[in-house]
């Protein structure tokens, strides 16, 4: 397994451009991600059992590139078909109706037997080359509200499930890690839950400014965000943490609709940024790179890939005895 992390996450659809793996290789990366925009992790596994699924694993391989499987997952770990036989799993609004339109109650017991049993049903369908599995909550949507879980922030709630997939996976692969996804409703840290070992941090700053370097004191966005990684930090700590960003994120930066606009890629900000990061202790950073397909290409050329990768090496390199 990778020790550090040069990375960027792209979904199926982003295939349409076949050289991805070689180009990721040539610009310095050593892990490609997949990820499903708008869908149901049966998506990803559906894409992979297919030929271009196929050719993208034997291509990482060939390059020797780590893949891994970023995914909004909750709609498969607790299906929503099961609401109409037990409704206690699902979460409470704040009307106080169970509802399952969005993530759970954590304090169910069988809503967190049922997600244990689809947490190693997806990590068998996807396993990860690097042991490191990132099964998220439903993309920013809100938490239980019931009587036991309205006490816990849904950074807390989150980190419940979190600790709960992580050892369900780990009756099938002992060395699994899992992410805890701070990211819009959960930048701020968890209050009352603690991490389990295993879990580490994965930073997520969907709504920062990306004119200004993330620590930048100029933006008042920006400084807000790292006063919340900061506290995040004191929670989970550095070891095995990963940022996740936007900086080549073509689908984020057009509104997640298509064709994209290109991508307003601004090197001495992303640098910064880096080098922020580094200095906080992060060993593992990537990008979303959503939308950089073969039409992306024939729009606007090659998305600037390799310089990407040329200052993510300069910072992120293997650490040296590992």
């Amino acid at each position: 397994m990778a020790d550090t992390t040069r990375g960027i996450v792209l979904s199926p659809q982003d295939l349409t451009l076949p050289e991805w793996p070689k180009l990721a290789a040539q610009a310095g990366l050593n892990t490609l991600a997949l990820h499903v925009l708008g869908g149901p992790p049966s998506h990803l596994v559906a894409f992979m059992a297919t030929e271009d699924g196929q050719r993208f694993l034997r291509d990482t391989a060939t390059y020797g590139l780590n893949v891994e499987y970023e995914l909004h997952a909750m709609s498969e770990l607790l299906p929503r078909a099961l609401f109409a036989e037990a409704p206690r799993m699902f979460r409470m609004d704040e009307k106080g109706e169970r509802t399952p339109d969005a993530n759970l109650c954590c304090n169910s017991d069988a809503a967190l037997a049922e997600v244990g049993r689809q947490a190693a049903r997806l990590a068998r369908a996807l396993p990860p080359t690097t042991h490191r599995y990132y099964l998220w909550p439903d993309d920013g949507a809100p938490w239980c509200h019931c009587e036991r879980c309205r006490e816990l922030p849904p950074s807390d709630q989150s980190l419940t499930v979190a600790n709960h997939v992580l050892r369900a996976i780990r009756t099938i692969d002992t060395d699994a890690r899992a992410a805890w996804l701070s990211y819009d409703n959960t930048l701020d840290p968890p209050e009352q839950v603690r991490p389990e070992p295993g879990i580490f941090l994965e930073y997520a700053p969907i709504r920062r400014s990306y004119e200004f370097a993330i620590d930048d004191p100029a933006c008042a966005v920006n400084a807000a965000h790292v006063a919340q990684l900061d506290r995040a930090l004191e929670v989970l700590g550095t070891d095995g943490a990963q940022v996740l960003e936007y900086w080549l994120d073509a689908s984020r930066f057009s509104g997640w609709k298509r064709p994209a606009v290109k991508l307003p890629f601004n090197a001495e900000v992303f640098e910064r940024d880096v080098r922020f990061y580094v200095g906080r202790g992060f060993e593992r950073v990537t990008s979303f790179g959503v939308s950089l397909d073969a039409e992306y290409v024939r729009l606007y050329g090659l998305p600037p890939i390799a310089d990407y990768g040329c200052i993510l090496s300069r910072w992120i390199s293997p650490r040296q005895g590992a």
